[in-house]
């Protein structure tokens, strides 16, 4: 293995361990007498690879220790910058803003992390005098702003290390941020970093366990509670946001009352701040409808004194409520904050929490490098339904894992919904790996049962923080004539294709009304997929066309009845999705069914019924899902329209 490899194998090792680094953090590097590959900003140390690294020309960077630049912070930073630029070999690579000083230190590797036990220590009231006594042999440096004046401060403490000493310190401590190790090979890096995790962790005990509870209001409570809150902090042009609920034993305890809250109340790191912002929302009314009103208050004060919307609620009996325009985002602040929680627990063992002070923050806040990372940190798109939470029933195959694969892929978050536990959860991580802004959800739901189409709605919301869309694609079909249908398989189609979509619409409501109520300019829909048969009847099929028309009558009277609330109720009818597993499954599929059924005269072959079906359609191509879907995103799109049943048949039915 080549030194280049090893670098990558421990930069994933430990960007890979949430106690080590999180969020994507951290930076490493390697140098030989004139290259250095260092973390380029932008690439996280979980998954880097060689394309992750920029090198340098170390000639060039040398001098940056010694050299004279401008008193004015905004031209030193910008003179560093270029020097920075001039140096890199590799193009498109933006250098770390810490390579200065990874190359100042002779060592041939040199690995920065933030684990969560450092920051317990340099976070804390006693940092420098614990660190002096646990770490005897290390550097510490109190808290300096990052960029070129940290370099500065480090390049000459390490100098004085090293006259001091005749060597430079293996550890670096900075205070309110990380450390640094460097060592000639990965070997001694390791068992550096074992010796200061296994010291803290005896200094201040483990880092507190994290237990997933639940929420102190109920499931029907959190169901009204978020979904408007969502809408408060989307409203007035900033975007929808995506909210990700976190209830646990360490976030009760500091949501326990305002005083326990307040440890928490201002950031420690420049890290805390790049992701969650500087300044945190705490809620703490006792009812459903106190607790809108306190958020609707508090969050609009927020944003009017800072530009935009929190990115931390700090909720209690619900949770710690994460805010950003993605799951993927939504996440990292989650689980900074989480980090952020730790260390102001292991600081009360150190003498109590040191968070940074109001110059410190604001310096952090206007940083361009840090808003660089915040840039990068956002995957742009442009999706039809960006930031849209949609749930599709009957996802995990067919019509509904096409339906949700495309409206994954213009943007929206997915919650794929289906019986089928297997399939459903094959078809979420498979969208998971697409790339994009959206992520998807499985949740297990039977249209058929509201208990489990509330669990759905809950859940949805627990995670993505509102229902935009439910999209009642579930759906089946029991062909045959009076003499062969039984009552068990009438019943059987009519609880799934027309009470299922009775109780969808009825589970979603509630959520769909809270979020209109908090946005005038705000619009949720219900989209029914129904079918050409439910436009003209159907021979030998009549379950399946009766409970289909009596869906549009449902669109209908939905629409009526949640007009008032901006809830657009509409039908897609669709064509035969020929191609499908509903009609072309080998076994079960539609046309054996109709083949066995004798519903097309003369057909001997499966091949048969398809011609006799394609014959049937001007356009002479089955229906597929991205044409589905296209006429799902209009119904979104326009807010002129509701109660409507759009076919998409290929003309086999025309409307008059």
């Amino acid at each position: 293995m080549n030194e280049l490899d090893k670098l990558i194998e421990i930069s994933r090792e430990y960007g890979s361990d949430p106690s080590m680094v999180i969020a994507g953090g951290g930076n490493t590097s390697y140098k030989t007498a004139d290259r250095l590959w260092v973390k380029a900003s932008g690439h996280a140390l979980a998954t880097i690879d060689e394309d992750g690294f920029a090198v340098l020309d170390r000639a060039l960077l040398n001098p940056m220790g010694e050299k004279k630049y401008s008193d004015i912070p905004s031209e030193r930073e910008a003179r560093v910058k270029r020097d920075l630029a001039a140096a890199c070999i590799t193009e498109g690579r933006r250098p770390s803003v810490e390579t200065s000083l990874h190359n100042c230190l002779e060592a041939r590797y040199v690995v920065h992390l933030h684990p969560t036990l450092v920051g317990g220590l340099m976070c804390s009231l006693h940092a420098e005098s614990l660190c002096a006594s646990l770490f005897p042999e290390a550097l510490y440096i109190p808290y300096t702003d990052p960029g070129y004046t940290l370099f500065k401060r480090v390049y000459e403490k390490v100098k004085a290390y090293r006259k001091k000493n005749g060597r430079e310190p293996s550890v670096i401590f900075l205070q309110n941020h990380g450390v640094f190790v460097g060592a000639d090979t990965v070997e001694e890096i390791r068992g550096i970093y074992g010796g200061i995790m296994d010291t803290l962790a005896k200094a201040a005990g483990p880092v507190p366990s994290v237990e997933e509870t639940l929420p102190a209001f109920s499931r029907e409570e959190v169901c009204r509670i978020v979904p408007a809150v969502r809408s408060i902090l989307s409203r007035g042009g900033r975007g929808l946001k995506t909210l990700k609920i976190t209830s646990n034993s360490l976030v009760e305890t500091f949501l326990a009352s305002p005083e326990a809250a307040k440890a928490v109340m201002k950031p420690f790191t420049p890290d805390g701040i790049v992701y969650c912002k500087s300044e945190y929302v705490y809620l703490s009314a006792d009812s459903p409808e106190a607790l809108v009103k306190e958020a609707r208050k508090k969050i609009e004060a927020y944003a009017a004194r800072r530009g935009y919307a929190p990115k931390v609620l700090l909720v209690k009996g619900l949770g710690l409520v994460a805010v950003e325009d993605s799951p993927k985002n939504a996440e990292t602040v989650t689980d900074v904050f989480l980090d952020a929680m730790k260390i102001a627990a292991l600081a009360g063992k150190f003498g109590g929490p040191h968070p940074m002070t109001a110059r410190q923050i604001e310096f952090i806040d206007n940083w361009e490098v840090e808003n660089y990372r915040r840039k990068v940190a956002a995957t742009a798109s442009s999706g039809r339904v960006e930031g849209r939470t949609i749930i599709v029933t009957g996802a995990a195959q067919g019509f509904g894992e096409g339906i949700a694969r495309n409206l994954l892929k213009e943007g929206a978050n997915i919650v794929v919904a289906d019986l089928n536990e297997e399939g459903g959860r094959a078809t979420a991580e498979k969208f998971n790996s697409m790339a994009g802004k959206g992520r998807a959800l499985f949740v297990k739901a039977n249209v058929a049962d509201l208990e489990s189409l509330e669990n759905l709605v809950y859940e949805t919301v627990r995670t993505y923080g509102a229902v935009d869309v439910m999209v009642a694609n579930a759906g089946v079909v029991r062909a045959g004539s009076l003499e062969e249908m039984t009552e068990k398989n009438f019943d059987f189609v009519s609880d799934i294709d027309y009470k299922g979509y009775f109780l969808c619409a009825k589970a979603v409501a509630p959520v769909m009304k809270a979020q209109t109520a908090e946005d005038p300019e705000y619009y949720a829909d219900i989209v029914q997929i129904n079918s050409k048969s439910g436009l003209e009847g159907s021979n030998r099929n009549f379950a399946y066309a009766g409970a289909k028309f009596g869906g549009i009558g449902l669109t209908q009277s939905f629409a009526l009845e949640l007009a008032p609330y901006r809830i657009k109720v509409n039908s897609v009818c669709p064509g035969n999705y020929l191609d499908g597993p509903l009609w072309s499954d080998p076994e079960k599929g539609l046309f054996l069914v109709y083949l066995k059924a004798g519903k097309v005269p003369g057909a001997k072959t499966v091949a048969d019924v398809r011609e006799y079906y394609l014959g049937k359609v001007p356009m002479h191509k089955g229906c597929n899902p991205e044409d589905v879907s296209k006429a799902i995103l209009y119904a979104i799109e326009q807010t002129g329209e509701t109660g409507q049943a759009i076919p998409v048949s290929g003309g086999q039915v025309m409307l008059s």
